[in-house]
């Protein structure tokens, strides 16, 4: 491969360990291994049919031609009317910008405001994302281990130590991927009597599994604790995790003008406006009725508690109970250093993810990937059968372990 024409902020980076993960399981599925596959992080859930019926009828109205540039004025309005209703947060369409997605509204937002050296503050363990586009921008990610004994959740004493004069970026994500860890009033309010004393610190809050939440307590957003961070904060979401929309790729920024302005100057050049139906599905997912996320949330719930009963009951692993989002963030310090069946000896969490692939057919995705070993993560965004099956093969796989 000829990897001298390929630019350097491209070379820095890595695919996604998820979607690796993802395509060796389907490379063992097309050799004929039977994969239980508990890697990707998408709703197995079908988008409500009150929502794709909105999105038929807007096609067959002529929803079908670009629309604005920052996306339909409908849609803004309604992102306006959920921040509001839900957060607490008021928003104008100006301060909106509609995206291919919240990852796309994530990079986007780092490519018009990095320079290059400026410092990301991520605490770990982090959705893998979040280091390689800070990486491809020109950026230095500075990770800061949030150990399990903290609830995997970021301190002020840290935020402190880890601010310089470069830091330009806090990012922010409560649930978390892949803990599940959620903020609380009280924390949030901490960490903004850090940033009150760096005004030069911008933070960035991803919200993508809001609504995802196990804890019974009422969602609380950062500027709804913190209102005086509103103009040095953006507010990242979209509709593919509450509403099993992963294929609409519809997400978005709700920000101040000047950043929310440069991203669309960049969209303008570089992608221009989503897809016009799905925007005019996702109008109809925040308007309409919110039944779905309710019923969906009860299932995930269900299969948290139930497969965490599972994995906590295997000896050598351990997983705390996670606030929300839809993973196990499984810590599997306890297999370190023993042999499995044929010899080898596991050393790491990589070692522990591809004996389980291997040795067992189940497939997730080593915390190498999100800053934070020994532990792996499993999804619980599939069927209970699957995640049985799983556990099952998970178990028996430590139990030959063991006896090696």
């Amino acid at each position: 491969m000829n990897t001298t024409r390929i630019a350097s902020r491209v070379r820095r980076i890595k695919p996604s360990p998820s979607t690796a993960a993802a395509d060796r399981a389907n490379e063992l599925r097309r050799q004929g291994r039977t994969i239980v596959n508990l890697v990707v992080g998408e709703p197995d859930f079908d988008t409500p049919i009150s929502i794709r019926a909105a999105a038929a009828r807007a096609v067959e109205g002529g929803a079908t031609r670009y629309t604005p540039n920052a996306g339909t004025l409908e849609l803004r309005q309604a992102i306006c009317a959920k921040l509001a209703r839900e957060n607490g947060l008021s928003y104008t369409p100006a301060e909106i910008i509609v995206t291919s997605g919240a990852k796309s509204a994530i990079y986007n937002a780092l490519a018009v405001t990095i320079e290059a050296g400026d410092e990301v503050i991520v605490p770990a363990p982090y959705w893998v994302s979040y280091t390689d586009m800070t990486l491809a921008n020109d950026g230095t990610p500075v990770t800061i281990a949030c150990p399990e004994s903290q609830g995997f959740k970021l301190t002020p004493a840290q935020l402190e130590a880890a601010i310089t004069p470069r830091t330009r970026w806090l990012m922010l994500n409560s649930p978390s991927n892949p803990t599940g860890a959620t903020y609380s009033t009280e924390e949030y309010l901490g960490l903004a009597e850090v940033l009150a004393r760096h005004p030069h610190v911008m933070v960035m809050t991803d919200d993508i599994y809001e609504h995802i939440r196990f804890t019974g307590r009422p969602n609380v957003h950062l500027l709804a604790a913190a209102p005086e961070l509103r103009d040095r904060t953006i507010a990242i979401n979209g509709v593919s995790k509450t509403y099993a929309m992963t294929g609409w790729r519809i997400g978005w920024i709700a920000g101040p003008r000047d950043i929310i302005a440069a991203v669309d100057t960049l969209l303008s050049q570089a992608a221009g406006n989503c897809c016009a139906a799905s925007q005019a599905a996702a109008t109809d997912a925040l308007n309409g009725d919110q039944s779905f996320v309710a019923e969906s949330v009860a299932i995930y719930h269900q299969r948290r508690d139930r497969m965490a009963q599972r994995i906590n009951a295997i000896p050598g692993l351990s997983c705390a109970m996670p606030d929300g989002a839809f993973y196990l963030y499984v810590n599997c310090a306890g297999l370190l250093g023993q042999r499995t069946p044929d010899g080898k000896t596991l050393a790491s969490d990589d070692d522990v993810v591809m004996f389980l692939l291997d040795h067992a057919g189940v497939a997730v995705v080593s915390g190498t990937a999100y800053g934070l070993s020994p532990y792996f993560r499993l999804s619980i965004a599939t069927d209970i059968g699957a995640l049985m099956e799983g556990a099952d093969r998970i178990a028996q796989a430590v139990a030959d372990l063991r006896r090696a």
